[in-house]
């Protein structure tokens, strides 16, 4: 019969140890990797625990009133995050959004329809304004001070990031789904602007 050499038993226990431990880790490190993937939200990705989405903000319309959370009370809201200088995402989001309100006819108003910029460098009050003109009259176009914009995206855990262009311009890689928030502020889902508006109307009346 061959022995097995001295201390291999130990040897052996130490390796089954040490995989055991390993293994822990990675399974570990996965689970976090899991928990920040849904908390935390990049390029169009999104927590799915409601509790995650919606906070406090403090930010200014286009009018120049204050504008925070407390002005959402008490009506759903659809908010979307993004930028006047945005050429095409942004634009249709708002149009189609606008195309909804139209559709609502006076119910319009008893909806919060919030676009919040991630781009406070460029779109001043001033500027806002005059974006807004375009769209439906009941939306509020939001800005504020860099700080006042990054905690209103930490809120909502939406996304946005300069992508520098040619010539020292920047445009910006963002979030691109509009949240319904219910009357209480509460997260609901992701709403679809993009749908037949009559559908759209259908779902959103629900939360009146």
């Amino acid at each position: 019969m061959t022995s097995s050499p001295p201390g291999a038993p130990g040897r052996r226990s130490r390796s089954a140890a040490l995989i055991l431990s390993l293994a822990l880790l990675v399974g570990g490190l996965g689970i976090l990797a899991l928990v920040v993937h849904f908390t935390m939200p990049r390029g169009g990705q999104m927590a799915t625990a409601p509790s995650a989405i919606g906070g406090a903000f403090q930010l200014t319309d286009q009018s120049g009133k204050p504008f925070t959370e407390q002005d959402l009370a008490g009506k759903p809201s659809l908010i979307f995050f993004g930028f006047t200088h945005c050429p095409d995402i942004c634009p249709t989001k708002l149009f189609e959004m606008t195309q909804v309100l139209d559709r609502m006819g006076a119910d319009a108003a008893k909806v919060n329809t919030v676009f919040i910029t991630v781009d406070p460098a460029r779109d001043t009050r001033e500027l806002m304004a005059a974006y807004m003109g375009s769209f439906h009259p009941t939306i509020r176009g939001l800005t504020g001070t860099d700080e006042q914009v990054q905690a209103a995206m930490r809120a909502y855990r939406a996304y946005g990031r300069k992508v520098p262009l040619e010539g020292g311009n920047y445009t910006m890689d963002h979030t691109v789904f509009v949240y319904l928030m219910d009357k209480t502020g509460r997260f609901v889902a992701t709403f679809d602007v993009a749908r037949d508006p009559a559908a759209a109307v259908q779902e959103l009346r629900r939360y009146l």
